[in-house]
């Protein structure tokens, strides 16, 4: 007589798959953070350095709770929130239509080619002097200076959609009777509309930068002056955590950007 035995079943593996992003990211902040902890206990044990300790995260995170929860991480960001979007507006009002009529009409594509590449390649700081004296306030000098750091992208990046666009789209829409603004609105806007709101991403990107030492000109508002007034009183966890909220509202920008391209990409079906 034989005695069957059961034998237990294996779990079936969990599937991480879905979760496979979210994990990865988690552990590179978790490695992030670990090496401002390092950094933060070699600074705190170095006799030469130990005065800066309060960069570590547990001084630098006590005091992001305490502006948090004062409305100062409110009361300074607004101002340089309004200070980046101006300038991105004026910035993108300039570098589309600018970027559409470079691509479309080959002579002013040649003529503008070499102004536009060497104006390019000058940093926006280097205004700076220029638009003190050219500007009666200490705003209007900030925001022309973004609207220097960010036209560049958005200009490029149209001229390189338009650039792209199918001819025969063209073709089709001049022998379907479509007039200057038609065409405009309806086949190359359109076609574009990827590439303007890439070049806005990285004009973000380039005017986040270009943001905190503009703000150190003359205002008294702004994540830059924050920065630059908890250097002079010395400050160092309210500077940390200026940094920090400099990098939450950067990194939130550019996904929100990012979520707008994806929402705008397409591809042809057969």
């Amino acid at each position: 007589m034989s005695t069957q035995v059961d034998i237990p079943r294996a779990a079936a593996p969990l599937n991480l798959a879905p979760f496979r992003g979210v994990i990865n990211a988690i552990i590179g902040l978790g490695l992030l953070l670990l090496l401002w902890w390092a950094g933060g206990r070699a600074v705190a044990n170095s006799p030469d350095m130990f005065a800066f300790a309060d960069f570590a995260p547990a001084p630098t995170m006590t005091r992001l709770w305490a502006m948090i929860t004062s409305g100062e991480v409110i009361d300074m960001s607004v101002p340089s929130l309004y200070r980046v979007g101006f300038g991105l507006l004026i910035a993108i009002v300039i570098g589309v239509p600018m970027g559409i009529l470079v691509g479309r009409v080959a002579m002013v594509r040649e003529i503008t080619d070499i102004p536009f590449q060497f104006l390019r390649m000058i940093s926006p700081l280097s205004w700076m002097p220029i638009a003190v004296m050219a500007f009666a306030t200490w705003d209007g000098a900030i925001i022309f200076l973004i609207t220097v750091a960010a036209v560049w992208p958005i200009l490029f990046a149209t001229v390189a959609g338009v650039r792209r666009i199918d001819p025969a789209w063209i073709k089709v829409a001049r022998n379907l009777g479509a007039s200057r603004i038609h065409m405009l609105t309806t086949v190359i806007l359109p076609a574009v509309a990827t590439d303007i709101f890439t070049g806005i991403r990285l004009a973000l990107g380039v005017a986040w930068i270009v943001l905190v030492p503009a703000e150190y000109l003359g205002v008294t508002s702004g994540l830059g002056y924050a920065i630059n007034d908890a250097r002079d009183t010395l400050e160092y966890d309210r500077l940390s955590a200026t940094v920090v909220v400099i990098g939450v509202i950067g990194f939130s920008l550019d996904s929100l950007c990012q979520k707008a391209i994806g929402r705008l990409t397409w591809t042809r079906t057969s």
